[in-house]
């Protein structure tokens, strides 16, 4: 990814272009140019293929794309997720098993990356770290999502990383749950009804008000775009936020956690 970054950066200096005045004609956000060229983001296929004529690339691009090592891309269905996530104007997440990625801290989400079976090596560890940490933007935005999290208080505990990286961790939940249109609650331990058992999922509202579901599973997720299966998990995750803690209630068990330092 950094080297065809590298390649779309000589391509566009070769053509005279700014990445301002390249992201114009590509029509997309200067950051999305300077996030390919430093390989933090991928270049799919309908961006190359736009590039190739407008620096005249000649088929460098889409060579370099066809031929990319396999550890490099992201899969498909985690490309669209993430363009989708940049773009929405409402998200809503539901997770049990590890803290959301655009919630957690680099070093927590490095441990998390370390507990993957087979190991990663570090290098991929490293590059998934930082895609991570670049959906974050979303949440600081000058006009952020409406953000809904309801997370499980088992992994709200797990010290993943060692006690440094979880108290690191629980004081950025403790942030992120003040910042303007996030909501934060915590699913409590005991209860005796829990409309989430079947597993995490999000679910998101882009510009033009198409409703989505984002299913994570061990080996492979899935984007769903049926209504009626959409409209089904947000029935789970509305009856989710009635049973657990409410924001203030979440915002106070964060702040005795915190006190156990």
């Amino acid at each position: 990814m950094k080297m065809l970054g590298a390649q779309v950066g000589a391509l566009r200096r070769a053509a005279g272009l700014t990445q301002r005045q390249l992201a114009g004609r590509l029509v997309v956000d200067e950051e999305t140019v300077a996030s390919i060229e430093q390989g933090r983001r991928p270049l799919k296929e309908d961006l190359a293929a736009a590039l190739e004529e407008i620096v005249n690339a000649r088929g460098v691009l889409t060579a370099g794309l066809e031929n990319m090592p396999e550890v490099d891309l992201f899969p498909r269905w985690a490309e669209e997720y993430m363009d989708l996530e940049r773009e929405a104007i409402a998200l809503s997440w539901y997770d049990n098993q590890v803290l959301p990625g655009v919630l957690q801290t680099d070093p927590y989400a490095r441990a998390v990356f370390s507990n993957e079976v087979p190991t990663l090596h570090e290098d991929d560890i490293a590059l998934r770290v930082a895609a991570r940490m670049e959906r974050q933007e979303i949440l600081h935005r000058k006009a952020p999502p409406t953000a809904s999290f309801v997370i499980s208080e088992v992994t709200v505990r797990d010290r993943l990383g060692g006690d440094e990286v979880y108290f690191g961790q629980l004081r950025h939940l403790r942030e992120a749950a003040d910042l303007p249109g996030v909501t934060l609650q915590i699913m409590p331990i005991g209860r005796d009804v829990h409309a989430g058992l079947s597993g995490p999922f999000t679910l998101l509202e882009t510009p033009d008000h198409q409703r989505i579901a984002y299913v994570e599973a061990q080996r492979g997720s899935q984007l769903v775009a049926d209504p009626d299966e959409v409209s089904l998990l947000e029935r789970k995750y509305a009856m989710l936020r009635t049973q657990a803690l409410n924001a203030q209630e979440s915002k106070g068990l964060l702040d005795r956690l915190l006190g156990e330092q």
